[in-house]
């Protein structure tokens, strides 16, 4: 018998957690900004630690973390599944140099294609944060599911990036006539599919059980800079890369602009969604 949780929590808060927690996931060749990216590490980390909790811990189990950066969450990963041995890949050798392997706890550097690529399989995939970054998730998810065995558990994160507001700003503006030239009409797209669309490919796909959630991790901005920092930490980078100098200037100074007539008013609440699948096989 197939067990399906299929819910939508977009007005639950994140649960306040501290624990001590670094900078994730270097994807591609983008020039990320540890710095920028840790002054928010609390509220980008909350979400893979509810992701962890949805794992069952079994004897023995073959881990991987795909997109594991410096490797911190991989660790927590790793304590949680202790009998079990824990993978982490990521693309980023300055990433990876930071990270401490153990006696069940190993890296890799590669990328997340060709990791899929190939041979063998894993009792449990987890990908927090990473899977945005892929595109075409049409394809993408029954690659990653055929890599589990009989058994298996898959656990993804991804920010719900279509409706994000700072996401919706940054295309907006990216659509605008001056910077469409300059970028010769190229926007980056958010791959992640709806929560319907990613039942039904688990459906598909012979998922014995699946829960899927959106939920709400709410950022307080004390000021429009803390929400230019929050994204210029992710979701910017790419057209930072793609614009010249005095292009950038611009671009960076019209979005601040923007972000400051949607919030007006300040302290202010980011309602940052994110979506959570876990599911078995």
């Amino acid at each position: 018998m197939r067990s399906f949780t299929f819910v939508r929590l977009q007005d639950v808060p994140g649960e306040i957690k501290r624990r001590k927690i670094f900078w994730k996931l270097n994807y591609k060749n983008m020039a990320w900004n540890p710095e920028k990216y840790d002054q928010f590490k609390n509220e980008r980390y909350l979400p893979a630690f509810d992701l962890m909790g949805h794992i069952q811990v079994k004897p023995g189990m073959k881990v991987i973390d795909l997109g594991c950066g410096t490797g911190e969450l991989t660790k927590f990963l790793a304590e949680k599944l202790d009998g079990s041995t824990v993978t982490g890949i990521d693309n980023s050798k300055e990433m990876l140099a930071k990270a401490m392997p153990a006696s069940n706890l190993s890296f890799e550097l590669s990328t997340i294609e060709n990791e899929l690529g190939k041979p063998g399989k894993w009792d449990v995939i987890f990908a927090n944060a990473a899977l945005q970054w892929v595109e075409h998730h049409e394809t993408l998810l029954p690659q990653i599911i055929s890599k589990l065995n009989k058994g298996g558990q898959l656990a993804v994160q991804m920010p719900s990036q279509t409706e994000n507001v700072l996401n919706k700003l940054l295309l907006e503006v990216a659509g605008e006539d001056y910077f469409a030239a300059v970028l010769n009409n190229w926007k980056r797209e958010s791959p992640v599919l709806s929560m319907d669309e990613y039942a039904q490919l688990l459906f598909e796909h012979d998922a014995t059980s699946m829960t899927i959630y959106q939920k709400v991790y709410p950022i307080i901005a004390n000021d429009h800079g803390n929400l230019f920092d929050f994204i210029s930490g992710s979701s910017l980078l790419p057209y930072m890369e793609r614009f010249p100098g005095d292009v950038k200037e611009e671009f960076v100074k019209v979005f601040r602009e923007r972000i400051k007539l949607h919030f007006p008013k300040m302290p202010a609440i980011y309602a940052f969604k994110r979506m959570l699948i876990y599911a078995t096989f």
